[in-house]
C-alpha cells in the first residue's frame, strides 16, 4: 500500500510541470497560433468585406502574394519599413547604451539624470506624438524657431515634406524607446564583474579599451535582447503616424504596419491584409532567428 502512495504521489509530482506551464501553452495557442494559421490560410483567398454582406472567400492561391510584390505602393511600403528600421534601431540601442554609461557613475543628480532619459518611456505614444506635433509645426514649432534663430530655413514643413516625413517619425521613436533600452544596459553594466575593470587597470588599459574590449562583450546577451525587442517595437508601434502623418505624403511616411491596417479596415480586403501579416510573420522570424545564431556563433568564437 505504501508503494502505491509513493507511486501516485510521483506520478501528481511529474505532472505539476506541465500543470504549471498549461496556461502560457494556452494563450500562446489561443493568441498567437491560431491567428497565425488563420491568417495563413485567409492569405489564399479573395474575400472583400462591405457594411452590405460579407463577400464569400474564393480560393485564388498565391495571387495574393504576387499581387503584392507586383504592387509598387507596398514595394515602396517595404522601402520605408527598411529605412525606418535602420534609422531608429541602430541609433536607439547606440543612445541607450551610452545613456547608461552616463547615469551608471556615483554623482550628484544621477538620480535625475535617470528620470530625464527615462521619462519619455512612460509617456503613452499617441501623447508622445502630441508633443512632437508641436515642435514639427512649420510656422511657430520649435524646431523651425531654433533653426531659423540660427539662420537655416531649409525644413519648414516636417510633417508635409516627403523627404522629412519619415525622417520626423523616426525622431518621436528614438526619443521614446531610447531610455527605455537604457535601462537593460544600466541593469547588465551594474552587474558586470569590478575585479575584471580593475586587474584590466592595473595591466593599463585605456577607458576605452575597457569599455569596447570588456565592456561590450560581456552586454553581448543584453544586446541581443535589446536589438530584438527594438526590432519588433520598430514594426509594432505606429500609433505616432496616426497622429503625425497618417502615413503621408504621398505614402512618404507609411510603413508596413500601417499599411496592413489601411488595408483590412478601410479598403477591408481580408485575404489581402492576410497576406501582408505572412509577410511581416516572416520578417519578424527571419531577423530574430538569423540574430539569434549571430549572437551564439559570436559566444562560440569568444570562447
Amino acid at each position: 500500500m505504501s508503494n502505491l502512495y509513493r507511486a501516485v504521489g510521483k506520478r501528481r509530482f511529474d505532472s505539476l510541470p506541465y500543470l504549471l506551464i498549461f496556461p502560457t501553452f494556452l494563450f500562446v495557442a489561443v493568441f498567437t497560433a491560431w491567428p497565425t494559421l488563420l491568417a495563413f490560410y485567409q492569405s489564399f483567398f479573395q474575400q472583400r468585406l462591405n457594411i452590405v454582406r460579407f463577400r464569400e472567400p474564393t480560393f485564388i492561391g498565391l495571387e495574393n502574394y504576387t499581387k503584392l510584390f507586383a504592387d509598387d505602393r507596398f514595394l515602396q511600403v517595404l522601402r520605408n519599413t527598411f529605412y525606418y528600421i535602420v534609422g531608429t534601431v541602430p541609433l536607439s540601442i547606440l543612445l541607450a547604451f551610452l545613456f547608461a554609461l552616463l547615469v551608471n557613475r556615483k554623482i550628484r543628480g544621477v538620480g535625475w539624470a535617470r528620470l530625464g532619459f527615462f521619462y519619455p518611456t512612460i509617456l503613452p505614444l499617441v501623447s508622445a506624438a502630441t508633443i512632437w506635433m508641436f515642435f514639427f509645426t512649420p510656422d511657430y514649432g520649435l524646431l523651425n524657431t531654433a533653426l531659423r534663430a540660427i539662420g537655416y530655413t531649409g525644413a519648414d514643413n516636417w510633417l508635409g515634406n516627403p523627404n522629412l516625413a519619415l525622417i520626423s517619425i523616426m525622431i518621436v521613436n528614438v526619443w521614446k524607446n531610447a531610455g527605455f533600452y537604457m535601462i537593460f544596459y544600466l541593469a547588465g553594466l551594474q552587474s558586470l564583474p569590478t575585479d575584471v575593470f580593475e586587474a584590466a587597470a592595473i595591466d593599463g588599459a585605456t577607458g576605452w579599451q575597457m569599455l569596447w574590449r570588456i565592456a561590450f562583450p560581456l552586454l553581448r546577451r543584453t544586446t541581443l535582447f535589446v536589438t530584438t525587442i527594438a526590432f519588433i517595437g520598430a514594426f509594432r508601434e505606429v500609433d505616432h503616424i496616426f497622429v503625425l502623418t497618417q502615413g503621408g505624403p504621398s505614402r512618404a511616411s507609411t510603413v508596413l504596419l500601417y499599411h496592413l491596417w489601411q488595408v483590412r479596415f478601410e479598403n477591408q480586403d481580408v485575404g489581402q491584409a492576410s497576406a501582408i501579416t505572412m509577410v511581416l510573420i516572416v520578417l519578424l522570424l527571419f531577423f530574430t532567428v538569423t540574430n539569434f545564431l549571430l549572437s551564439e556563433r559570436g559566444g562560440e568564437a569568444d570562447v
